[in-house]
């Protein structure tokens, strides 16, 4: 029995790959597993993301995109992460077809040799205004055109990512799908034929079927969380947080729990405890916005969060809390990710990442 697991619902990222795909058709879909998946298990979600509907795969770095095909994943796989100081990774990725992204002048000139030993797949990441990783407008031309000439390199097409998309309205998506537009029109002049481009990280695709593109390429919305506050779009949360109660005790009214005594009871009652701590992802800053739920009710956390455990208030405990008593923390049967973000301060991106230490992750059947 593990004290601490995350349960990942793969029938709620089949339901949500077919949503999308659906969605977006005839636009391909591009499913971003980077980050193990966003904490869900990068090769248990590809092999169903690749049954549901799935095109292609992007992740962050060239470990991951091996990681992907040692799994057995056959499709695409875009890596937009990496660095010409990695020449043998490099080498061994592009070896696994493995399509890496250019993100400045340094990596185009990396590939043009790369290309006179083993044909290379790659996409230009320009840089639409994001100012973070891609090629700087002033060097487009520069780029396509060495990526033109260059012996044994495929340009698939360009992609950018947008950095206000979660907010509807926001005119700047409107000036990166311009600029983003400039960018396939210079490329295609200087003879690039740019056939598959891609635009739409996760709020795009679901809310502006005007940027889809040739692909579109979500990732949260895959796992089933919300991109854009306020909005519902019908998705299935795919992992829920669970630990077992360890301990129940009784506190009388004053009494205080956990360090520095930053709580006291009210009045006599009983305490739990949920073997969850700082060091397995909950923030110590989640004191009094976490709501655990036991057997369908909703219990406050109180007093600090610690390492290893935080304590929840069961009040009179009238529905017998017990030792060994499943606790959500969160997920579809409990408090959602999202809730929980927004009582911590951060997005639920985050707080799907934050499960780790002695969490053990499982397949909910």
């Amino acid at each position: 029995m593990n004290l601490l697991e995350t349960r990942i619902d793969l029938d709620a990222i089949a339901f949500n790959t077919r949503k999308i795909k659906e969605l977006v058709a005839p636009a391909q879909l591009m499913c971003v597993v980077k980050a193990d998946a966003y904490n869900h298990g990068a090769a248990q979600a590809a092999r169903v993301m690749s049954e549901n509907g799935a095109d292609q795969f992007g992740v962050a770095t060239l470990a991951e995109a091996l990681e992907l095909r040692e799994a057995g994943i056959t499709l695409p796989i875009l890596c937009w992460i990496w660095s010409p100081e990695q020449k043998e990774l490099a080498r061994k990725a592009v070896a696994a077809g493995v399509d890496l992204a250019v993100v400045s002048t340094a990596h185009a000139d990396f590939l043009a040799e790369l290309g006179k030993e083993h044909p290379v797949r790659v996409t230009v990441k320009v840089d639409t205004g994001l100012h973070r990783s891609g090629v700087d407008e002033a060097s487009w031309a520069e780029v396509f055109a060495l990526l033109r000439d260059a012996q044994g390199i495929e340009v698939t097409g360009i992609f950018s990512h947008l950095a206000c998309a979660d907010e509807p309205g926001n005119p700047y998506t409107d000036f990166q799908a311009d600029n983003f537009r400039r960018a396939i029109e210079l490329g295609r002049s200087l003879g690039l034929a740019l056939p598959v481009n891609h635009l739409s990280n996760s709020p795009a695709t679901l809310t502006r079927p005007d940027l889809r593109f040739d692909m579109v390429r979500p990732g949260i919305a895959l796992y089933g969380l919300e991109p854009i506050p306020e909005q519902d779009h019908g998705l299935r949360e795919a992992m829920s947080w669970v630990g077992k109660v360890t301990v129940v005790k009784p506190v009388k009214a004053s009494e205080g729990t956990s360090y520095s005594m930053t709580w006291h009871a009210e009045r006599d009652g009983y305490l739990a405890v949920v073997p969850a701590g700082y060091a397995d992802g909950v923030p110590r800053a989640a004191q009094g916005h976490i709501r655990v739920t036991i057997g369908g009710r909703q219990y406050p956390q109180v007093g600090r969060v610690c390492m290893d455990q935080f304590v929840i208030d069961l009040g009179e405990n009238p529905h017998a809390v017990a030792p060994g008593d499943e606790a959500v923390i969160f997920g579809p049967d409990g408090m959602s990710a999202t809730e929980l973000a927004q009582g911590i301060g951060t997005i639920n991106y985050e707080v799907i990442c934050r499960p780790t230490g002695r969490t053990r992750r499982v397949t909910k059947p």
